[in-house]
């Protein structure tokens, strides 16, 4: 079946045993936005995981929905999570059912806050083993799914992924994306960027599609930090940057060893301090006032360390510091908008960085340091290639984030690519460490916190 065009309806027979799978109908259908529906935020399609999957759109779009599924053979639904699961076929139909239901109050929303045809929005979302990219639109000419490209699901079994996920079949997922698309109207476009594990996958391309549907409601995107919508939500005047400096999130740590000695001063304060960075490695100090000037953050750096032996211990040990400082200063991280992504353009190097607050430290990068064009050993000065890699990976495991980076291009000097990166990074703490008056402090998570 090619992408756009109509669906096959699902199997009307299960040809192993010869019986027919029982008809389902739905019920108590609702998408409110910024609120909960009237009954409850009761999710109940008789697929436990797709039930999980669905209540990302309470949690990442903001969007209460609520969607209740019932059988011929079982006209009420019963409290097993999983009582449509078998047959296997039968879920096609589940999927088709909810996602049609869900997609006519998705667009329903999208009508009534005046989303135009020509808006766009774009969301990757960042999970410790994959990464989906989500774009949405709103053409004139009605919805389509126009790319669905997960599968497989996973590398276990190499080559084939997961078939279930839990109870779900992972099949119909397309029917369901596609149902959803048709009904409200949309563009939905799902790509998986990289991903081992198939129940991140999809989920991932859950919160993703959730994500965007929140900044198309909004009128952002992530590709840009610009416009009317942007500025009222986020930008310098916002209630979202009051509460940000109302909250005086700050941090500040000393540490000595015979290796090393650091003061780091951090606060998230938009930046009116300035900052300040010196470890005795220039590049690493360009690196990370960077990275802090595009987080607007005031930032103080100052370390003594045993750069006579190499550059080693100064800085990991300065990434470590400042991974601390940043992880205390955001504290719970309720209430902030924790996901974002974010493109640096340096010279000839464009990088994209999406990161999650999500206290599940995990870094993975594409970056061509091992391979650049020059065979460069340093980035520049003292600052070794393989010590900028280990800065990374101990500011992110300290920081306790989800990031990913993406190269898009190359630079011609591996120092472009590592100031592409810190520009990148910048831009998508400073986004995620927002605040997000509508969450009312709460936790952007279905789990309700991010703490255990």
């Amino acid at each position: 079946l090619a992408l756009g065009q109509s669906r096959p309806p699902p199997p009307t027979s299960d040809l192993r045993s010869g019986t027919m799978p029982p008809s389902y109908s739905i019920s108590a259908v609702d998408a409110v936005d910024l609120s909960k529906p009237d009954g409850g935020s009761v999710i109940s399609t008789g697929v436990g995981f797709l039930d999980h999957m669905i209540d990302q759109l309470n949690s990442h779009a903001q969007v209460g929905v609520s969607a209740v599924v019932a059988s011929s053979s079982s006209p009420a639904p019963t409290t097993d999570k999983n009582r449509y699961s078998d047959p296997p076929e039968g879920q096609a139909e589940i999927m088709s059912l909810v996602g049609s239901g869900l997609g006519s109050k998705i667009g329903a929303l999208i009508k009534a806050k005046g989303v135009t045809p020509d808006a766009s929005s774009r969301f990757c979302c960042p999970l410790d083993e994959a990464l989906v990219e989500c774009v949405l639109s709103a053409p004139a000419g009605g919805g389509v799914l126009s790319a669905f490209e997960l599968a497989p699901y996973g590398v276990y079994p190499a080559g084939k992924g997961r078939s279930r996920i839990g109870r779900m079949s992972t099949g119909p997922l397309d029917a369901f994306f596609g149902s959803v698309a048709e009904g409200s109207g949309l563009d939905v476009s799902l790509r998986k960027v990289r991903g081992d594990n198939g129940h991140h996958v999809v989920e991932s391309a859950f919160k993703a599609f959730s994500r965007a549907l929140r900044n198309l409601l909004d009128g952002t995107t992530t590709d840009s930090c610009e416009g009317e919508a942007f500025e009222s939500t986020w930008g310098a005047t916002s209630e979202s940057k009051e509460q940000g400096l109302a909250m005086n999130r700050c941090a500040k740590l000393e540490r000595s060893t015979k290796e090393t000695s650091i003061s780091v001063d951090l606060k998230l304060d938009g930046g009116k301090d300035g900052v300040r960075v010196d470890t005795g490695l220039p590049a690493l100090d360009d690196i990370f006032t960077t990275l802090a000037n595009e987080a607007q953050m005031s930032l103080g750096v100052e370390c003594r360390g045993d750069t006579w032996v190499d550059d080693h211990h100064t800085a990991e040990d300065v990434s470590i510091a400042l991974g601390q400082c940043l992880d205390k200063a955001l504290g719970t991280k309720a209430g902030l908008n924790r996901m974002w992504c974010a493109v640096g353009v340096v010279g000839d190097a464009e990088v994209e960085v999406t990161m999650d607050l999500s206290n599940r430290p995990c870094l993975t990068s594409d970056l061509s340091l091992s391979t650049n064009a020059n065979e460069e050993e340093y980035v520049e000065g003292d600052l070794t290639v393989e010590m900028l890699v280990h800065s990374l990976e101990s500011l992110v495991e300290n920081s306790r984030m989800t990031v990913h980076i993406v190269e898009r291009k190359e630079g011609k000097k591996v120092k472009e690519t590592a100031m592409a990166a810190a520009m990148a990074f910048g831009r998508a703490l400073k986004m995620c460490s927002a605040v997000d008056p509508r969450r009312a402090g709460k936790t952007a998570s279905s789990k309700g916190t991010l703490s255990v």
